[in-house]
Order: C-alpha cells, then sequence, then structure tokens
C-alpha cells in the first residue's frame, strides 16, 4: 500500500510539473506570436487635432471625415434594404412577448380569483 501512494503521489507531481511547463511554453509562444513593438506600424485608427482645433481622422492610413460619414448614412437610408432575418426575430420576439404577456395576465386572474 504504501508503493502505491509513493507511486501515486510520484505520478501526481509529475503531472502537475507537466502541466505547468505547458502553461509556460503557451505563454512563452503567445509573446513570440505577438511579436515586438515597431514605431514603422501603423495604428489602424489614428484621431488628431488640426491647426484650426477640428477632429481629423484616419483609417488604415486614409483620411475620413464627417461628410463622407453622413453620405455614407443618407445611401443606406435610401436603400432601404429589406433585412429578412430582421423582420423574422422581431416577430418572433413580439410574438413571444405577446404570449408571456397573455400568460401572466391568465395566472394573475386565477390568483385574483381565490
Amino acid at each position: 500500500m504504501k508503493m502505491f501512494m509513493f507511486k501515486l503521489s510520484c505520478l501526481i507531481a509529475l503531472m502537475f510539473v507537466s502541466v505547468l511547463f505547458g502553461m509556460q511554453k503557451a505563454n512563452d509562444g503567445i509573446h513570440n506570436m505577438r511579436g515586438y513593438e515597431d514605431p514603422a506600424y501603423k495604428s489602424a485608427l489614428t484621431v488628431g487635432e488640426t491647426a484650426d482645433g477640428e477632429l481629423q481622422a484616419a483609417i488604415l492610413g486614409e483620411d475620413v471625415s464627417s461628410h463622407d460619414l453622413e453620405g455614407k448614412k443618407d445611401q443606406l437610408e435610401k436603400m432601404q434594404v429589406y433585412n429578412f432575418f430582421s423582420s423574422l426575430g422581431k416577430g418572433l420576439s413580439e410574438g413571444t412577448r405577446s404570449l408571456t404577456e397573455k400568460g401572466i395576465n391568465y395566472i394573475s386572474e386565477l390568483i385574483q380569483e381565490k
């Protein structure tokens, strides 16, 4: 029995050390995959202020103005695209809400009658 317990404790200790070693290797791999800090890499989104005090934004090096965003918004509103899944979800949620409301009203009427 003593030998069994000794072997079991050695096996548990070996597994524990193996898990710790694996976690350390995974951590090193994540750091290696991430790369290094290079000032030549540009940020995906840069926001700056011009001399006039206006905000200027650039996405992936291309300047973006509020006029561009407003134009895209107007274009999307004009398209009025029908989204089947959106309307299906709205109908499903409305049906569920209605069914739940009726069920709660029915149960509350039963409770009030007693």
